[in-house]
């Protein structure tokens, strides 16, 4: 049973480990990133399913090379070819996070690929930065009724909201929102996190934070500031190259990573203004209003007789005006608080 709509009604964080490329074209690599994601306290590994044929045409020209970046100078379909996870494995991959305990889930780049992961079972849909605004494959996969996680790097305002309505148009109310930056890695002066409130509001929807910086820092400011779902990018380690490795966390790192973001998360609560238990017990040490001369009965208040001090057994503080000038009902001695 996919678990992010029980951990969202309770309002917990969701924790997302994206594998992306970091298997770096080796089964035995997925399946132990699986295991370690699960032990580091993931609560969902993501994987994506598409070929190089599905998301590009083999082409050199200039409108298919990357400038800049990572990747730079990398054709498109090259790119695609070496960093995709093969269909024959998935499958496989789903089983060993059943296995470990942790949710399963995939980034479809086309209705191929929706169909495909319908026929191994699986219970929701993540959507891709680059793909929001391909509103045909988020109405094919939001038709299927599960949960659609949606990221929303380079996404204006109108754009998101396309994407809502999309899935909603099929009946799905069940949206998750993530605010990314699509930088990889994040400049964290680019990830402007403050939206995260924002798009709660403006969207209706529950928000998280898909994560493309360095450390655990924007995650836990992510959650500190809202977010339900965090997904970042792990590997077993960076000395394995691939597409992804740079920007992507270890394991000992996901495992502080997640420490962190719980503890926000715990920090963050809800809002209230009840009193804790504990803070119920030291309210007796607020301040109140005492003798702190003998005072006889019918002699009057002054500043010199009764002060506001701690702790609080007599009237509260702002009473200590309306008492100055009026004669006291009966005797108190030093030290007595005035009731």
């Amino acid at each position: 049973m996919f678990r992010l709509w029980e951990k969202l009604e309770a309002v917990q964080t969701y924790i997302i480990a994206e594998m992306s490329a970091n298997h770096a074209g080796k089964l035995e690599n997925a399946l132990e990133i699986v295991r370690q994601a699960a032990k580091a306290g993931a609560d969902c590994v993501k994987i994506q399913t598409y070929t190089a044929d599905t998301m590009t045409i083999d082409c050199g020209n200039e409108y298919f090379r990357i400038k800049g970046g990572l990747w730079d100078g990398y054709k498109l379909y090259d790119l695609y070819k070496e960093a995709g996870t093969p269909w024959e494995w998935q499958e496989r991959i789903k089983q060993e996070c059943e296995a470990c305990g942790v949710d399963f889930l995939s980034t479809p780049f086309d209705r191929t690929a929706v169909d495909f992961l319908e026929g191994i079972g699986c219970e929701a849909y993540k959507i891709a930065s680059f793909e929001l605004v391909d509103i045909p494959l988020i109405e094919y996969a939001a038709s299927k009724g599960k949960p659609m996680i949606i990221s929303c790097g380079m996404g204006s305002i109108e754009e998101i909201q396309d994407a809502v309505d999309a899935c909603r148009r099929q009946g799905n109310d069940k949206v998750v929102l993530l605010k990314c930056c699509s930088e990889y890695p994040a400049n964290y002066n680019d990830m402007n996190l403050a939206t995260i409130a924002d798009m709660r509001e403006r969207f209706g929807v529950p928000v998280g934070l898909s994560d493309h910086s360095m450390g655990s820092i924007g995650a836990v400011v992510g959650v500190s500031l809202g977010a339900q779902v965090v997904e970042k990018h792990f590997c077993l380690s960076r000395a394995i190259k691939n597409p992804d490795c740079e920007f992507s966390m270890e394991p000992g790192e996901f495992v502080e990573m997640v420490r962190d973001v719980r503890i926000a998360a715990q920090i963050r609560g809800q809002v209230g203004y009840e009193l804790t238990e504990s803070e119920k017990a030291s309210t007796v040490f607020r301040r109140s209003i005492f003798a702190v001369r003998d005072i006889k009965e019918g002699e009057h208040f002054t500043e010199e007789n009764i002060r506001v001090i701690r702790p609080a057994y007599g009237f509260e503080p702002k009473k200590y005006k309306s008492l100055l000038g009026k004669p006291s009902p009966k005797e108190y001695k030093s030290g007595k608080p005035i009731q």
